[in-house]
């Protein structure tokens, strides 16, 4: 038990952007910022970035560096359908364990893609994980990401990647507990795009997720604010629903 004057343990998480895309310029990464944001809330700081290429030794060697001196570590980019996707095998073989077809993984990508051409040769590539792996949800396109350990794997699109987050809030050991509030509009995402960003910026320990819908003939969407503060999530909230409503959106408490 440490005594009053101990200081709190600081939990941290190291980030590995993955692609050569990044490193040529062609891709601006978002999810450095992202993870950064999300892990604020959890209560977890963000320790190092590393951005390496498509390559089997670089990969495994960030790796293996990053995951013995952070309490977890994330990785983006390189998960796809595609030859280049190489991220699943240099992981795996940097902890010496093999490559399996994940079972659980083929179901999911079976039903996702049952009425989008089926689970092709192509496809199936994203069922691969390390053996001892378990599966993130990703309800954005269907792939799930991977954990295995402390190391998270996640897709390099950055909306994909925070449905992925959104799917770990407040399950990492050392966070501090989430709470979250929930208002819902119907308006397109990206006409209240800079309103989300700016309110998310004016509440330092708030994370402001966006999902988008298509229903009933109608675009809407759902916006969760999250903070280990109730107060300040409250706060929060208030503020979002007036800017929203001032913009002429009518706001629904609790979503859509």
């Amino acid at each position: 038990m440490e005594s009053a004057s101990s200081p709190e343990r600081v939990w941290t998480a190291a980030l590995i952007v993955i692609g050569d895309e990044i490193l040529s310029g062609r891709t601006q990464d978002r999810n450095v910022a992202q993870l950064a944001t999300w892990l604020n809330v959890q209560g977890i700081r963000l320790a190092e970035v590393r951005v390496v290429a498509d390559r089997t030794d670089a990969i495994g060697e960030a790796v293996n560096a990053l995951r013995v001196r952070n309490d977890y570590l994330f990785t983006t980019g390189g998960i796809g359908p595609t030859h280049d996707d190489i991220t699943v095998d240099a992981i795996a073989e940097a902890l010496g364990v093999p490559v399996i077809e994940h079972e659980e993984a083929r179901a999911i990508l079976e039903r996702y893609y049952v009425d989008r051409g089926g689970l092709t040769v192509a496809r199936a590539r994203m069922t691969r994980t390390p053996q001892g792996a378990s599966l993130i949800p990703n309800r954005v396109s269907g792939a799930p990401g991977i954990r295995i350990g402390n190391i998270f794997i996640m897709a390099g699109v950055p909306h994909i990647t925070a449905g992925m987050l959104d799917a770990l809030t407040g399950t990492l050991e050392g966070g501090r507990p989430v709470v979250s509030r929930t208002i819902g509009c119907w308006v397109g995402e990206s006409e209240v795009a800079e309103l989300l960003r700016s309110a998310e910026k004016a509440h330092d320990g708030v994370a402001i997720g966006s999902y988008p819908f298509f229903r009933e003939g109608r675009t809407g969407a759902n916006f969760v604010i999250r903070s280990p503060d109730p107060v300040l999530a409250d706060t929060c909230l208030r503020h979002l629903t007036a800017e929203l409503e001032a913009a002429g959106h009518r706001v629904i408490s609790d979503g859509i």
